[in-house]
C-alpha cells in the first residue's frame, strides 16, 4: 500500500528576494554556548546526577566553551544544586557566563535568582512557545496574550537583574520565541521586538534573541532566510545577539546551523555530537570542525577526541556512533581497495613533498588534529584492496613491500578475510606474513653456508663467487657447492646441481628496517620457476644483506614447492 502523503501539507513558501546569505562565506567562529548540561540532560533515558554534570562540565570548559547553559535550576533540586556547587567550589572561570533556563514565571524566575547568587557572568534565558499550532492547540491564548507572558517576564528578570547587578552579577537576557519555525514571521518579529522594548540593550546591556526551530519543519535554506529576515528588521541590532538553536528532525541540524550563520547570526547552542529530544540538537562539536576544515579557527578546541568521546558516553550513558563525523570509530578509516590505494599515495606524497596544506583523498582533516593515530585509518576486510595492506605492513611494522608483491601478498589476505568473514587486525595480517614469507616450512631447509669472493685484479666488475654449504631437499642430506657472479646466482646454481629446479631472479628489492647497530636488512626476491614460468616471492631478514638474500630465495623456493 502506498504511504499516505495526503495528510501532511507543506511549510509555507516564504518569499525573500533580497537575501544575500548565499553569496556570504563564514570566516570566523560564532559564539558558542553548549547546552550539553540542560537541554541534553533532559533528554537523557536516566538524566545525569551531579558527579556526571561536572565531568561533563569540566571537559566543556577545557574545550573551550565560554557559555555554558548549566541547567533548569528551578525545576529541580538536583539542577538548583549543581549550580550551587559550581558557585561553593570556585569552579566557574571570570570569563565563562553561566547559562540557565526558566520558564516566565515570577516564583520560578526569583529561584532562577537565588541560585545565581555569587556567580560573576550570567545568561538567564527566558521562554514561551510562540508556535500557531500550540496558541491554537496547547494554550488556547490569542496572540497578544502569549506576547503578555514574554514581556511580563522580562520585566521580573529586568527588576531582579538590577538587584543582581548590585551584588556583584551581572545578568545578560536571553529570549527564545520557542518553536519559532512554526511561528508567523511577522509574529515572532513583534514579540522580540515587545522583548528588547523592556530591556532596552545597549552597549553595556546586550541581549540575545535566540531563534529555535523547535522542530525542524523545513529545508535549511528557508531558515536561513527566515534568519537573515529577522536579523534585518529586528530592533537594536547592533546591540542584539541572534543566536541560533537548530534540531535535527529532518536530519539536517548542522546544514541549518550553518546556513544561518551565513545569514547572520551570531551565536550558536548546541550538544556533543548533537544529543536532545527526538533526534537531538545541532552537533557543536561537528559545526566547529567543519569550521576548521576550511581553515577557520572554531575557537573550540579537540585534540582529543577520544577523551571526549569517554567522557560524554560516561556521564550521558549513549554511545557514539562509530559513524559519527570526526570522532566515531570508523571515520578516518578506509575498507574499500580503491580508498586504501589513494589514501596510502596521499600520504606518501605529503611525507615526500612537506606541504603546508592538507590535502590527502578521503581524509578532509588530518586524523592526528584530534587525537587520531594513523594506524586506526587502513582496516582490512573482504572489501579491501592490496594497498592497504601495503600501507600496514609499512606503517605498522617496517616492511616496504615492493609494489609488483602487493598482489600477491593481497590475494593472500584477501584469501583469509573470506575464509573468516571478519575485518582481520593489523596482528593477523603480519602473522600472515610471517607463516607465508619467513617462517615458511617446505622441502629446502638450509643448514649452513659460507661464501667466499674473488675480486677481478683488472679492475672489472667480473667478480667469481663460490658458495659453500649444506642442505635438505625433500628430506635428503645434501653437499652444496656452486659458483656465480653473486651470492645469489652462486646459490641457484648450487641448488641446480643437487635436483631443485632452476628459477630466474626477476625482482630484486631490498632496504633496512631500523636505524642504527640493530638495523636488519629485508630483501624481497622473486622468482620465475623455468618450468612453467610461475612467479613467486620469498622475504629474508638479516643483520647481514647476503644472509637476507639467500633467505628470501629459499623462501620463494619453497613457496614455489608447496603450490
Amino acid at each position: 500500500m502506498p504511504m499516505n502523503h495526503k495528510k501532511y501539507k507543506p511549510y509555507p513558501k516564504f518569499d525573500f528576494k533580497e537575501r544575500t546569505w548565499p553569496d556570504q562565506v563564514t570566516t570566523k567562529a560564532p559564539i558558542w554556548c553548549s547546552v550539553d548540561l540542560r537541554d541534553g540532560n533532559q533528554a537523557l533515558p536516566v538524566p545525569m546526577g551531579v558527579d556526571e554534570k561536572l565531568n561533563l562540565y569540566k571537559t566543556l570548559l577545557k574545550i573551550g566553551f565560554k557559555e555554558i547553559e548549566v541547567g533548569f535550576p528551578s525545576a529541580s533540586e538536583t539542577e538548583y544544586k549543581f549550580l550551587r556547587k559550581l558557585v561553593d567550589d570556585g569552579l566557574i572561570p571570570d570569563d565563562v557566563n553561566i547559562q540557565v533556563l526558566t520558564q516566565a514565571r515570577e516564583h520560578l524566575i526569583a529561584r532562577t535568582f537565588e541560585a545565581l547568587k555569587g556567580v560573576k557572568n550570567a545568561i538567564v534565558h527566558i521562554y514561551n512557545s510562540t508556535s500557531e499550532l500550540q496558541r491554537r492547540v496547547v494554550f488556547n491564548k490569542n496572540k497578544d496574550e502569549i506576547k503578555s507572558i514574554a514581556t511580563e517576564g522580562t520585566k521580573l528578570v529586568k527588576a531582579m537583574a538590577r538587584q543582581a547587578r548590585a551584588e556583584g552579577t551581572n545578568i545578560t537576557l536571553e529570549y527564545s520565541p520557542e518553536s519559532f519555525t512554526g511561528t508567523e514571521l511577522d509574529y515572532a518579529l513583534e514579540v522580540a521586538n515587545a522583548v528588547l522594548d523592556i530591556w532596552q540593550p545597549d552597549e553595556k546591556n546586550k541581549a540575545i534573541i535566540n531563534l529555535p526551530s523547535t522542530v525542524e519543519m523545513s529545508t535549511p535554506n528557508i531558515y536561513a532566510d527566515q534568519i537573515e529576515w529577522f536579523s534585518k528588521n529586528i530592533k537594536y541590532r547592533e546591540y542584539v545577539q541572534i543566536s541560533l538553536h537548530a534540531h535535527n528532525d529532518r536530519g539536517t541540524g548542522i546544514a541549518a546551523t550553518e546556513l544561518g550563520l551565513l545569514a547572520g547570526a551570531d551565536r550558536v547552542e548546541g550538544t556533543l555530537f548533537g544529543n536532545g529530544e527526538r533526534t537531538g540538537n545541532t552537533d557543536i562539536l561537528t559545526v566547529a570542525l567543519n569550521l576548521y576544515s576550511q581553515g577557520v579557527d572554531p575557537k573550540l578546541y579537540f585534540y582529543d577526541v577520544e577523551e571526549i568521546k569517554e567522557v560524554y558516553e560516561n556521564s550521558t550513558q549513549l554511545p557514539v556512533h562509530p559513524r559519527h563525523p570526526y570522532v566515531g570509530d570508523l571515520v578516518h578509516t578506509a575498507f574499500s581497495g580503491s580508498h586504501q590505494d589513494a589514501i596510502n599515495k596521499g600520504l606518501k606524497y605529503r611525507n615526500e613533498n612537506l606541504g603546508d596544506i592538507w590535502e590527502v583523498p578521503y581524509l578532509p582533516i588530518d586524523p592526528s588534529d584530534v587525537g587520531r593515530k594513523y594506524e586506526a585509518v587502513i582496516r582490512i576486510n573482504s572489501q579491501s584492496g592490496k594497498g592497504g595492506v601495503a600501507f600496514i605492513m609499512e606503517s605498522e611494522y617496517g616492511f616496504k613491500l615492493p609494489k609488483t608483491m602487493h598482489p600477491e601478498f593481497g590475494g593472500i589476505v584477501q584469501k583469509e578475510t573470506d575464509r573468516k568473514g571478519l575485518e582481520l587486525k593489523k596482528e593477523d595480517i603480519l602473522k600472515l606474513f610471517e607463516d607465508n614469507y619467513l617462517d615458511i616450512k617446505g622441502q629446502l631447509e638450509l643448514v649452513k653456508y659460507k661464501v667466499n669472493e674473488e675480486n677481478s685484479t683488472d679492475g672489472s666488475d667480473d667478480n667469481s663467487v663460490t658458495l659453500e654449504g649444506e642442505a635438505i631437499f625433500k628430506g635428503e642430506h645434501y653437499k652444496l657447492i656452486g659458483q656465480g657472479n653473486g651470492p645469489i646466482s652462486a646459490f641457484l646454481n648450487a641448488l641446480n646441481k643437487i635436483g631443485v629446479e632452476k628459477y630466474n631472479v626477476t625482482s630484486y628489492d631490498e632496504h633496512a628496517r631500523e636505524e642504527g647497530e640493530k638495523s636488519q636488512a629485508i630483501t624481497y626476491v622473486q622468482l620465475e620457476n623455468k618450468s612453467d614460468s610461475k612467479k613467486y616471492f620469498g622475504v629474508g631478514i638479516s643483520p647481514n644483506i647476503t644472509s637476507a638474500s639467500i633467505k628470501a630465495i629459499v623462501s620463494a623456493i619453497n613457496r614455489s614447492l608447496n603450490q
